[in-house]
């Protein structure tokens, strides 16, 4: 089963907007598109750092200067839930004694 990317839009410390969609982890970047199209902005341009910070925490976020056009939030915060993940915290799988 395939996690979920959930992008919100933050400003003043404050979700305005959010978007969940369906993904893989690996295809974040078309979810995030999915998202941005659900929530009525462009697509951020995506720099190595996005993909450094997405690789190492599955999260990363967007600052107005990321996009082409004019945005109305701080930042587009952009992270990946996997519910297997969970459910294995939960049962205690994975964990070593």
């Amino acid at each position: 089963m395939a996690g979920k990317l959930w992008a919100r839009q933050i400003r003043k410390n404050k979700i305005v907007a959010d978007a969940v969609t369906a993904c893989d982890k690996a295809s974040w970047q078309e979810a995030l598109a999915i998202c941005c199209r659900q929530m009525d902005i462009g697509v951020p341009m995506v720099l190595s750092r996005h993909h450094q910070d997405w690789d190492s925490f599955s999260q990363t976020r967007f600052l107005p200067e990321h996009f082409l056009e004019p945005v109305r939030f701080e930042r587009l915060e952009v992270e990946y839930f996997d519910p297997e993940d969970k459910a294995r915290k939960k049962s205690g799988a994975g964990v070593q004694d």
